[in-house]
């Protein structure tokens, strides 16, 4: 049947010549018969009825494109919107929201505006119009609504990114605060970078102390944390809570906050790609990273700090051990403004956390030659209202402490839950643990044992680009799961090149020795029909969440 409606479709295509659209190309008069009207609707609902079983695919340069959340969205008269994350992530824009509701893209030199009305939005996600505007960001589209795909091609010359950058002065940075002598510049990196990425359209001032002492590590302010804590503590949906709520300085705090925004999704770049790097700042917003810094708190006087031009070079290697935030970069800043020349021009500019009295106002330079800045970076890309999800069921709340595998790029991994109440799976989330990873997530129904594993069905499957903490949506809202019952959510994961590639929580050293494995059942598989019980045999927790609506 479906075979035979593609046949009726490619020849109602065929005959009334648009099989395939090329968006920007020259326009052409067209000589419409007395029926015209009528068999374009007709044709229209078939191409409907047909995309329902057979979504558009994505593509770019002619190649399928994977991910969580790239969709393609079409209206009654088949006008095609495609999702702002596929917009960011592959075709290198910006997409700045704005509290008018105004929106707008950005690529290099190139600015498109949208106000409220031209774009489409489901939930939380923006979904950007596939017309000949996108020819100013520089980009052709081909469409197909016969083989059912959307191509993208970026017209060749065109930089994504500029050679100067400055959220400053695109209001996209919070004020710049001081940490006074607590060990806590991880927690005020984490958050400024957090909350640069709603910015302009929603300004927060989160809390360092919540974050910093009501974390699942329990560790005492002055030893200090790093990103895999930040990010424990926002998946576990402990935090951020606003700074009000939770003032910093005065060694309190208050576990039962409520978290005001849940975080989806955090890439970390584990090397130093300054492309990269400058096009994610550009995209999504401040990036959380460290850099080896000899100055204490409130000192200004090294060979490698110069105070008059706020410029920074350190020209050896050594362990990073101060986390700022960048939040721009210069092409050409002066290399004659640092104390130790750098042989080449360029800076990264970085929002430190000693207040407004250091370097800039807050800020301070960091050349490009610098080997010590950015070696690993993250930048929190996606963040959600805290009503995404009703409920969360997980065991890992000090998150990716290691990684589990059997020699091999691929593994299953699963943990099993009881449903408190009459709800629907949502989604669930996970960690990449290196770039290039591919998944497929998996439920189990009535789980008893492991032989149950292989009446899995499959939910959704994607790719990521990087290493990271990611929220795969089930696309299905029907998944119903009934109070009482035991279900395994289950994915296949693939990452390029690894041996480890499923990430676990476990007791590693005196930082994580509030791990509790008491609490879950997780299991973990080579092909997915022989399953080691983790907390049993290997003392972990497997990292995998699930999410879940309530029934009416």
């Amino acid at each position: 049947m479906k075979k035979l409606i593609l046949i009726i479709l490619t020849l109602l295509i065929i005959v009334m010549g648009i099989y395939i659209l090329k968006i920007g190309a020259s326009e052409r008069n067209v000589t419409k018969s007395g029926d015209y009207e009528t068999a374009a609707e007709d044709l229209k609902k078939v191409m409907r009825e047909s995309l329902v079983d057979n979504p558009m695919e994505i593509r770019l340069e002619g190649h399928s494109i994977k991910g969580l959340y790239y969709k393609v969205l079409m209206d009654d008269d088949m006008k095609l919107y495609v999702s702002e994350d596929f917009i960011q992530d592959i075709l290198g824009c910006a997409v700045r929201r704005y509290k008018s509701g105004d929106i707008a893209l950005e690529r290099g030199s190139a600015k498109l505006d949208f106000s409220e009305g031209q774009y489409r939005k489901a939930g939380n996600m923006i979904f950007i119009p596939v017309d000949s505007n996108l020819n100013l960001l520089d980009f052709d589209v081909e469409i197909s609504f016969v083989e059912h795909y959307v191509d993208f091609s970026a017209i060749e010359g065109t930089p994504a990114i500029p050679s100067a950058y400055d959220m400053r002065k695109d209001e996209r940075v919070t004020p710049v605060r001081d940490q006074g002598k607590y060990g806590t510049c991880w927690a005020f990196a984490s958050l400024g970078a957090l909350e640069s990425s709603t910015m302009p359209y929603e300004e927060s001032i989160y809390s360092p102390d919540h974050m910093a002492l009501s974390n699942s590590y329990k560790t005492p302010v002055s030893a200090g944390g790093d990103h895999t804590m930040s990010i424990a503590y926002m998946a576990a949906w402990q935090g951020p809570v606003l700074e009000k709520d939770d003032p910093y300085g005065d060694k309190k705090t208050d576990e039962t906050l409520a978290a005001a925004k849940h975080l989806e999704e955090a890439i970390i770049i584990n090397e130093r790609d300054d492309d990269v790097i400058k096009g994610a700042i550009f995209r999504y917003g401040g990036i959380e990273t460290s850099l080896y810094f000899p100055l204490e708190y409130g000192e200004i006087d090294s060979d490698y700090y110069n105070d008059a031009h706020a410029s920074y070079y350190m020209d050896e290697k050594h362990e990073p051990n101060h986390d700022i935030v960048v939040v721009g970069w210069d092409d050409d800043y002066p290399k004659e403004s640092f104390n130790n020349e750098p042989k080449r021009n360029g800076a990264f500019i970085c929002k430190n956390s000693w207040g407004t009295d250091f370097g800039d106002e807050g800020y301070f330079y960091v050349s490009y030659e610098d080997p010590n800045i950015c070696t690993q970076s993250v930048v929190y890309t996606r963040v959600a209202e805290p009503d995404n999800f009703d409920n969360i069921y997980q065991t890992d709340k000090l998150g990716w402490v290691g990684q589990m595998g059997f020699s091999d790029e691929s593994a299953y991994f699963a943990n099993v839950y009881t449903a408190k109440k009459d709800e629907k799976l949502g989604g669930v989330s996970f960690y990449a643990t290196d770039k290039n990873t591919e998944f497929s997530v998996y439920l189990v129904h009535d789980f008893k044992d492991t032989s149950d594993f292989e009446k899995k069905e499959l939910l959704v499957s994607g790719g990521t680009r990087y290493a990271g903490y990611y929220t795969a949506y089930i696309p299905d809202e029907n998944v119903d799961l009934k109070e009482g019952e035991r279900f395994a959510v289950v994915v296949f994961i693939k990452t390029k090149g690894a041996v480890k590639p499923v990430a676990v929580e476990y007791k590693a050293d005196s930082r994580t020795a509030n791990v509790d494995i008491t609490d879950g059942e997780g299991y973990i598989s080579q092909y997915g029909k022989s399953w080691i019980r983790t907390e049993d045999e290997q003392d972990s927790n497997v990292c995998l969440k699930a999410f879940t609506y309530e029934r009416d």
